[in-house]
């Protein structure tokens, strides 16, 4: 055998001491030591460049903040002139009411004017009492007597129908003449209007009348929430004595200065008598007169101003809480609202027809008249009723000038209590494409149809852009509907709607009225785009202060010849006493832009300022955007970056064309309902 091989020797791993251990840990402690010095010396300096920043800022914000305070005083002496528009527009408006109260006395026509009560009441007591009535009136009377029912039977069923219409009313009546029980179905010729009745009423000797109303008449016998009430009577700030209607609202201490000078006119009055009796110099006395009516027409124009100030606050102010109780079924008509005016639906006992004998036609007056027909039988028990006398369905067609964006509710009137309910209603079917609605009825009298008075509330957007000298364009966006309203002098017009995305036609197009009838109007057509001041209990609302509402609203109308203001969403996310909203330079005639640029302002009432952030920031910031500062008033702040064509414009607008700008933004309340 050979030699034995020479194991390998393996290389042994080195032994670390205890000196190299804490060698190594001395090391790694220096090492962490500097890196905490390092860091600490980082932080330190970042520190010490941040709070110079910081401070560096501040510094800026209180020279800004003491530049603005310096010039506050003359901004807001700037901005009362440039409001001075407000109450010349209502003296404007408080004349024309005069002219056209003047016109219509010196008319003499006997007509009643419908804003006096006294005259009205007098007008239809008089109607009642005329009793002379001349041969023509009779003998068409007569004509109308002798043509019963029976001269208008239909040749298919033997009954009679006859549809009556005019702008205002339609009347539906049918007679049930041969009581054949297989004619249940009744459509009026025309139209879908028609019943279902049942079978004990096609063999009954009974009339079935519907009259429709456009308008409706009914709701107002019922009681008037207190709040709603307010709102409507300050909706037009003033009624027929403009100062006394909202007098409580105005501050004590102008009321007395306005005392204190008119005293202090009449006794330099005297004083001219006095020098003019003397021989004085006439040219001083006229002067001193003209001075005279000079500031008893600014006390005045100060006195309107106060008084439209405080009746534009009222209109933001919200009740603190709901009207009254309502009853189990009844219609709370804060929350709803009745459209398509009164369907009166009458079941009358058919009376005694025509009949001829030897070539005369004979028939018997009732001195009654028409009486109604009891359904069911007041005497019928209650299984009785079920049975026997079942409900009778009804079918209405909805009146095309009125838009219902949900499926319309029934309601009927209770005489009684004077209120909507809707107990008594059953098997409601609306067809939108149809414009048709079937229900079931238990007892005949008047119903309505009931939309949610909130249901295009909130708001998603809106936009107010100019249009022309003295003519904007306002777009509010809702859920269900893109509606834009056109503003020019003291009128409004409906521009357009659109439902889902598609142009929907109204009657209320190119039709320019006064704010408050178009606000009427619109709600009337189910366009309901103005809260009251209940709305907040039926909507989630981003709650503004009322008084930086209206400071906005008035400085909006103010630039709103010139400037193109937008929703942003930040005003939801900022304070209740803050506003934001965007704005930008947009002169008459100029072609929309595509992708604007938009400056973002926040106003609390008292100071705006243009904000850093933008509509796609992450984050809401209340910091001040670069090169920009404080202003008291929305007009200097737009006037640091506007031209001087678009200022001009601004100043040059009319004041009634301000004043229904600042109409419509106060009746819509934008900055709170998106």
């Amino acid at each position: 055998m050979g030699p034995k091989a020479k194991k390998k020797s393996g290389s042994k791993k080195k032994r670390i001491t205890k000196a190299d251990q804490l060698k190594q840990l001395q090391e790694e402690e220096e090492r962490r030591q500097k890196e905490e010095e390092e860091a600490r010396v980082k932080y330190e300096k970042e520190e010490m460049e941040r709070l110079e920043i910081q401070r560096a800022e501040k510094e800026k914000l209180r020279k800004l903040e003491a530049k603005d305070l310096e010039r506050r005083n003359g901004e807001l002496e700037e901005l009362y002139l440039l409001e001075a528009c407000f109450p010349e527009a209502e003296k404007l408006k408080r004349d024309s009411r005069l002219l056209s109260q003047w016109k219509h006395y010196i008319q003499c026509d006997g007509s009643p004017d419908p804003s006096i009560s006294q005259e009205i009441n007098t007008f239809i007591s008089l109607w009642k009492e005329e009793t002379n009535e001349t041969f023509e009136a009779v003998t068409a009377k007569s004509k109308l007597v002798l043509n019963q029912a029976s001269t208008l039977a239909d040749l298919d069923s033997g009954n009679m129908e006859k549809v009556i219409r005019d702008e205002n009313v339609t009347v539906y009546v049918w007679a049930n003449l041969k009581k054949n029980p297989r004619y249940r179905s009744i459509r009026f010729s025309e139209t879908q209007t028609g019943f279902e009745i049942p079978r004990i009423l096609a063999t009954s000797d009974i009339a079935l009348r519907l009259l429709h109303t456009r308008y409706d008449h009914v709701t107002p016998l019922g009681p008037v929430p207190t709040a709603s009430q307010e709102h409507t009577s300050t909706v037009t700030y003033f009624g027929k004595d403009e100062v006394k209607s909202v007098e409580a609202a105005v501050s004590k201490d102008v009321q007395e200065e306005y005392k204190e000078q008119e005293n202090e006119s009449n006794s330099v009055h005297e004083e001219e008598t006095k020098v003019d009796e003397q021989g004085g110099i006439e040219g001083q006395t006229s002067s001193v007169q003209e001075e005279s009516e000079a500031t008893k027409y600014e006390l005045e124009m100060k006195l309107l101003s106060e008084t439209v100030s405080a009746a534009q606050l009222l209109l933001l102010e919200n009740a603190s809480e709901k009207p009254y109780f309502f009853e189990e079924n009844e219609v709370d008509l804060c929350q709803f609202t009745a459209l398509g005016g009164v369907h009166h639906l009458d079941i009358l006992e058919l009376p005694p027809q025509c009949k001829p004998r030897k070539g005369w036609m004979i028939v018997e007056i009732l001195k009654e008249g028409l009486q109604k027909y009891t359904y069911p039988p007041e005497t019928a028990e209650d299984f009785e009723t079920e049975n026997t006398f079942p409900p009778i369905e009804v079918m209405l067609e909805v009146h095309e000038n009125v838009i219902f964006f949900e499926n319309p509710m029934v309601a009927r009137w209770d005489a009684e209590g004077k209120h909507w309910k809707t107990d008594g209603i059953s098997n409601v079917s609306y067809k939108s494409e149809d414009r048709l609605i079937t229900f079931s009825l238990d007892t005949f009298g008047p119903v309505t149809l009931i939309q949610d008075a909130h249901v295009n509330m909130p708001y998603q957007s809106w936009e107010l852009r100019p249009l022309d000298v003295n003519k904007v364009l306002l777009t509010v966006t809702t859920v269900f509907t893109e509606i834009q309203i056109q503003i020019k002098e003291n009128l409004c017009m409906l521009a357009s709607i659109k439902l889902n995305n598609q142009k929907h036609s109204s009657i209320l197009e190119e039709k320019w009225m006064t704010p408050v009838s178009f606000i009427i109007a619109l709600k009337e057509a189910g366009l309901n785009i103005f809260p009251t001041g209940h709305s907040h209990f039926y909507v989630v609302i981003n709650y503004k202060l009322p008084l930086v509402e209206v400071k906005a609203y008035r400085q909006m109308a103010l630039l709103s010849s010139a400037f193109a203001f937008g929703w942003s969403k930040w005003n939801t996310v900022c304070n209740s006493d803050k506003v934001v909203f965007q704005v930008r330079e947009h002169l008459p005639k100029e072609e929309p832009i595509q992708n604007p640029n938009w400056t973002l302002l926040m106003f609390n009432g008292d100071r705006a300022q243009s904000l850093k952030i933008n509509e796609s920031s992450d984050a809401f910031s209340e910091a001040l955007k670069e090169e920009t500062e404080f202003h008291s008033t929305l007009y200097h702040m737009v006037k640091d970056f506007a031209s001087k064509e678009a200022m001009k414009k601004v100043r040059c607008s009319s004041c009634q064309f301000v004043d229904s700008v600042c109409h419509m933004l106060l009746s819509t309340r934008l900055l709170s309902y998106s």
